[in-house]
């Protein structure tokens, strides 16, 4: 029996001041209303632009469960569209990436499309003479995405044609983005290094909620990041310390320290770990990097550049990005209960060769299907997947630090292990769910 679908007050119910259902987590109606509703009213990441560097270059990907190719059009454009052929609704892009030349050829029976999606050729055309082919759908090619927004290089999109615009929904937030890219001599990503995909058997929620989370580093990764600490620890004095080092020891810093790094709260949803401090805060200086970007933006530029080292950044619905290390997960939603997850990494462009060695260090150690610390926290999602399908509770507490407030108020500083954030995240879940329904 459905419960939720077509009734958008059933569906705020699920989120309260303190609270959120279970059903948010576990329920199928409740999954298959977000990929129709919560993924095509918000500005979903796509992609980078250095994916499709030439023309006629491709990359296919999912904006939900929505399968969509990112593709350089013959003007240099980027283009957004959906996956599918008009004739026969075959996947026209089979493979992940690639190029396609001037235009996409459907496997199945050979229609053709230009990059942006209009058709270009049918075979045997004469057989659809007197059809009413010119009025089908199908004459007008592969749909393109109509909202596609490209921000220094990261591409955005939103499915549905009306809605909030991209400025409005990512408003003071985009300076997580500012961050990472001017940490670049040249003000340039790319990516490299590949991806990591890891699937999870949880829902994509968990991991959103995870990101800003901060009570439970220092308990659930204790037994991976604390064990490297101890074995360092026991060093002969003098070892050098190793890079893996001082990537995996913050994890097990004290309550003190989170709470004294601090949380921002953006609108929508939005939001990021690390505004006084973060655990990104204290890695060795890369030789010769200091200098480069003193001379590409002047020493107090370069100063507030590198001094603002956010840990976690949440676009909410599902990406996190870390500026200081340059790495952006994203959550792809599968279903209720499974989430792939993939883990991108970028070089600055124009800075040390280390810079770029640390951040797949750093994917490997921390979020790779083989990592350590990765595997503390999809232990935690696994079992809550599993235990929420309980009849004995059916609320999720998010209560810590709230204060009725907060509600009416918009992009501040909190203590570091408040769970503000993730109140803010449901808000806005509730919010663009069911502006549409």
């Amino acid at each position: 029996m459905e419960r939720y679908t077509g009734n958008p007050d059933a569906v705020r119910a699920l989120v309260r001041d303190l609270e959120v259902h279970k059903d948010t987590y576990i329920d199928e109606e409740v999954f298959a209303l977000e990929m129709e509703h919560l993924f095509a009213n918000t500005w979903v990441y796509v992609g980078h632009a250095s994916q499709v560097p030439n023309k006629g270059d491709f990359y296919t990907t999912t904006v939900g469960t929505e399968p969509v190719v990112m593709v350089r059009h013959t003007d240099d454009s980027i283009r957004v569209l959906y996956n599918r052929c008009p004739h026969k609704g075959v996947k026209v892009a089979g493979e992940t990436c690639g190029n396609t030349g001037k235009f996409f050829r459907c496997p199945y029976h050979a229609w053709t499309f230009k990059t942006d999606g209009s058709l270009l050729a049918v075979p045997l055309k004469k057989g659809y003479e007197n059809t009413g082919l010119e009025s089908c759908e199908a004459k007008h090619g592969m749909a393109a995405v109509e909202n596609v927004k490209v921000y220094r290089d990261f591409v955005f999109c939103r499915l549905n044609p009306q809605g909030i615009s991209f400025e409005d929904y990512f408003g003071e937030s985009l300076s997580t983005i500012d961050n990472m890219v001017d940490r670049s001599p040249e003000g340039r990503l790319e990516v490299a290094g590949g991806v990591l995909r890891y699937m999870h058997n949880c829902n994509w929620k968990m991991l959103v909620d995870n990101q800003t989370d901060t009570c439970h580093p220092m308990v659930a990764h204790e037994s991976s990041a604390g064990t490297a600490v101890k074995v360092w620890q026991e060093a002969p004095e003098g070892t050098p310390k190793p890079m893996a080092v001082e990537l995996f020891a913050p994890f097990v810093s004290s309550y003190e320290f989170f709470e004294n790094m601090g949380i921002r709260v953006w609108e929508n949803g939005h939001g990021h770990t690390g505004v006084a401090d973060s655990i990104h805060a204290a890695y060795s200086p890369a030789p010769g990097y200091w200098e480069q970007m003193v001379a590409a933006y002047g020493e107090e530029r370069a100063k507030h550049i590198l001094g603002d080292t956010r840990h976690n950044t949440v676009y909410f619905p599902n990406i996190m990005v870390k500026g200081p290390i340059q790495t952006l997960r994203l959550f792809k939603p599968i279903a209720a209960n499974k989430t792939l997850v993939e883990s991108w990494t970028f070089r600055l462009v124009g800075a040390p060769d280390l810079l770029l060695e640390r951040t797949l260090m750093y994917n490997r150690l921390i979020n790779a299907p083989t990592s350590v610390v990765g595997h503390d926290d999809l232990e935690m999602y696994e079992r809550a997947q599993e235990a929420l399908q309980s009849r004995g509770r059916d609320w999720i507490n998010v209560a810590r630090l709230f204060d009725p407030a907060e509600k009416e108020q918009k992009n501040v500083a909190t203590n570091g292990t408040n769970e503000w954030q993730m109140r803010n995240q449901f808000r806005a879940w509730a919010k663009f769910m069911t502006e549409s329904m």
